[in-house]
């Protein structure tokens, strides 16, 4: 068998070279360069160049350490090129372990990467509506349930996945406990997060536990790009979600009215004033869905201490919108 540190001349490559992978080579010159044939290199582009040599062992290893460098023209070319220098290590005995497992990085960061642009290229764009909710003491509830929480967590995105779908959103992100989605419809978003609160507290969840959403919605005009939805809006929703307690629907003035009109009739929005939310530039009111089938007692939002203005905003909807007029100072 080949020794796996390979030697120039008879005299061993220094230790910090064999660390890195690459190994002192003599220079190619455009002489010996031309006289070598096509197969001596790991890549021929369709325009007759010549990349990566590996007609000996020492540039078998310059070449495993620039793949990563090297442009080719499609994934058919790299795959080949790939193949061929791996040929080339067998035969030289190399063991090419940083080489395989950096590739197999590389595919998984480019998979990652298509599956994102496969997800955005079906989300819709211009005025949307945000839904994002999480776990109240997500924490507690880990601590608690140890081994089986990731099991709860399974049961969770279920359920949370099932509701936005059914009422026509879209899946933008999902980690841990947190769900991001965006609705075309604000009634979407309105019956999505109706129908996580009612499911979540009428079902049985492991060790007769508690599970309590908080959930906010905001609706604008965020920038879709290619890495997903950027902008205030996000940002906005975010902070409103935070700002809830378990159980709790909390929206924005802006999603409020994109939703009214077509709320249920027995559905109303509570205004709980004004809040100066972490990272906005003027405070923002805020108003909680209320349905007779839901709690409704909440303490005040989760928000910088003396950060809450009255409004004389009415409740609004269950009715006519001047019927009720309670509010969060009252």
């Amino acid at each position: 068998m080949r020794p796996q540190r390979s030697c120039i001349g008879g005299r061993p490559l220094p230790a910090h070279a064999a660390l890195h992978g690459v190994e002192e080579m003599s220079q190619l010159t455009a002489k010996t360069r031309a006289q070598l044939r096509n197969a001596a290199f790991a890549y021929v582009d369709s325009k007759g160049r010549r990349r990566l040599p590996i007609h000996d062992e020492a540039h078998v290893r310059n070449a495993l350490a620039r793949f990563n460098q090297t442009r080719f023209e499609d994934d058919a070319a790299r795959e080949r090129a790939r193949k061929r220098l791996l040929t080339a290590a067998k035969k030289y005995g190399i063991v090419p372990i940083g080489f395989v497992a950096g590739q197999l990085a590389t595919e998984r960061l480019e998979g990652e990467s298509r599956a994102r642009a496969g997800v955005v290229r079906g989300l819709p764009s211009g005025q949307v509506t945000f839904l994002l909710t999480d776990i109240e003491d997500s924490t507690g509830l880990l601590r608690l349930l140890d081994d089986r929480y990731a099991n709860l967590l399974d049961d969770v995105r279920r359920l949370l996945r099932r509701a936005v779908q059914r009422s026509g959103g879209k899946e933008v992100d999902i980690r841990a406990d947190e769900l991001f989605a965006v609705f075309k419809r604000p009634s979407g978003a309105l019956a999505a997060a109706l129908a996580i609160q009612r499911r979540a507290g009428s079902r049985s969840w492991p060790a007769s536990t508690k599970v309590r959403f908080r959930i906010g919605i905001h609706t604008g005009r965020p920038t879709l790009t290619d890495g997903g939805y950027v902008g205030l809006p996000v940002h906005t929703a975010a902070r409103i979600c935070s700002a809830g307690h378990g159980g709790q629907i909390l929206l924005s003035s802006d999603a409020v009215r994109a939703v009214e009109a077509s709320a249920p009739r027995n559905v109303s929005f509570r205004s709980l004033g004004a809040h100066r939310l972490q990272g906005l530039p003027e405070p923002l009111p805020l108003f909680q869905l209320e349905a007779p089938d839901l709690p409704g007692n909440f303490p005040a939002p989760r928000t910088a201490k003396g950060s809450f203005k009255p409004l004389d905003e009415p409740t609004i909807g269950a009715g006519s919108p001047k019927a009720r007029t309670r509010s969060r100072s009252r």
